[in-house]
């Protein structure tokens, strides 16, 4: 009886060795600077694709994985480098998992600007007279050698928290300072950078990432 061939390995995750550099499949300015933080120990050089000429991939898929895998490939075929790509946001619990996938440009789809400020604005609004204020921060991760790459590596991180009405702390980005942690008595916009890049849906996705792509350093 002849069986199917096996999956191709993961060269990388084969070898043991990480590439030397990655192209990160994202021009967002807040992203970049967190994931140069989480990836800085590993001794990988990420390079915003924006460097490199690439153009931002669409994203018209309805789910974080399709959309992260997508601008992975995009990535990595325009440039012949392995790429990492995300597509995270924030599921709100009241709003039927909203906004989701559609977190960057939430209030501009409903008639206003595409920008932090009007997106956060909006969610207060909806979310004016609900008692359940539970959400989750999702994060999927991509990383690819090649755009044909038959074995995707996949880390996925929740963060969950609550919504508060009025903004608090000045670092983080997006919905920061409305996400409220109970365990830290903080939002995410008050904790310090290094204790957020530890906690965050986007480590906890770097961290399963790293145990498929270097168990020694997970």
């Amino acid at each position: 009886m002849n069986l199917p061939a096996r999956p191709a390995p993961n060269p990388t995750a084969a070898s043991g060795q990480l590439p030397s550099r990655v192209v990160l499949a994202s021009g967002n300015a807040g992203k970049l600077r967190e994931f140069s933080a989480l990836f800085a120990p590993l001794g990988m050089a990420l390079i915003p694709q924006g460097q490199l000429g690439v153009p931002d991939a669409e994203e018209p898929y309805g789910t974080f994985l399709e959309n992260a895998l997508t601008k992975a490939r995009h990535a990595s075929r325009l440039t012949g480098l392995p790429a990492i790509a995300d597509d995270s946001g924030l599921c709100v619990d009241a709003l039927g998992g909203a906004p989701g996938v559609y977190s960057a440009r939430y209030a501009s789809m409903h008639g206003g600007e595409k920008s932090d400020a009007a997106n956060n604005a909006l969610l207060v609004r909806n979310l004016a007279g609900q008692a359940n204020r539970r959400a989750c921060y999702v994060a999927l991760l991509v990383m690819v050698q090649s755009e044909q790459d038959p074995r995707p590596l996949v880390g996925e991180g929740v963060w969950w928290g609550e919504m508060v009405d009025m903004p608090r702390g000045d670092h983080g980005f997006g919905y920061d300072p409305y996400f409220y942690l109970p365990s830290q008595g903080q939002t995410a916009a008050e904790l310090d950078p290094a204790e957020k890049n530890r906690l965050s849906h986007r480590a906890q996705a770097l961290r399963q990432l790293l145990e498929k792509l270097r168990p020694d350093m997970a």
